[in-house]
């Protein structure tokens, strides 16, 4: 990947009120899709067919409660409200979960693993144009493998009992993967502030047209990995 340079990289958010926004939009429409991963993981725990996996469900849905907290920590010791932060991405955030709302739990599970990995991932690129600590954050935030862990075991673990599922659950996969490219790029162009970390600004190096459409290609190819670790054809 073609990172921004190190010697136009700003040392903080408050070294300049533009570099200020572009971060918080960062860490606001990052701290909502934790808070609507949890909401839906909770939703998901409800519908798991054995105490088992409703409570290893409920233990993914508290990491992502604390992700929330992190972001919203580091939002307010920024100056910001963190609902303040979070609102210009609801209707973006909100508008793919009501597009993809699993119909139950498997599905619920490789949304989870495939649909909120290419978001995660999307995420990931972009930390890699902001300042050291909040690169850091973002990635503490994203690095947890235990609901991967699980979500593959438990999409595994229903195929190998009934191979039928493996035909809706890869159509369901290949449907989650457009929306949820289409809603990063949703995000990351509606917001002026936010598209400058990825593209640049005086000062600040970004990424060219050439390097944008590699960073997607990315975002596919590691959504062709997920489906196959799930034994799913992408």
């Amino acid at each position: 990947m073609t990172s921004a340079d190190a010697s136009a990289e700003p040392l903080s958010p408050d070294s300049e009120p533009g570099y200020l926004a572009a971060v918080t939009d960062l860490l606001g429409a990052l701290a909502y899709g934790e808070l609507c991963a949890f909401s839906q993981l909770a939703k998901d725990a409800e519908l798991a067919p054995t105490l088992r996996h409703k409570s290893a469900i409920a233990q993914l849905a508290a990491h992502e409660l604390r992700n929330f907290t992190v972001l919203s920590e580091r939002l307010a010791s920024l100056g910001v409200e963190p609902e303040t932060a979070m609102e210009p991405f609801v209707p973006a955030v909100d508008g793919f979960h009501e597009r993809t709302a699993p119909s139950d739990w498997l599905e619920g599970m490789v949304k989870a693993y495939v649909g909120e990995g290419i978001a995660q991932d999307f995420y990931r690129e972009v930390s890699t144009y902001v300042d050291a600590d909040t690169r850091a954050l973002v990635l503490h935030v994203l690095e947890d493998d235990s609901q991967a862990d699980f979500a593959v075991a438990a999409v595994r673990e229903a195929i190998a009992e009934d191979s039928r599922l493996a035909g809706r659950l890869a159509l369901w996969g290949r449907r989650l993967v457009g929306e949820a490219i289409t809603q990063a790029q949703r995000v990351g162009v509606e917001r002026d502030a936010l598209a400058s970390i990825l593209v640049g600004a005086p000062g600040r190096a970004g990424a060219d047209l050439a390097e944008l459409g590699r960073m997607f290609a990315r975002l596919t190819d590691e959504h062709t990995r997920r489906m196959e670790r799930l034994g799913l054809s992408a």
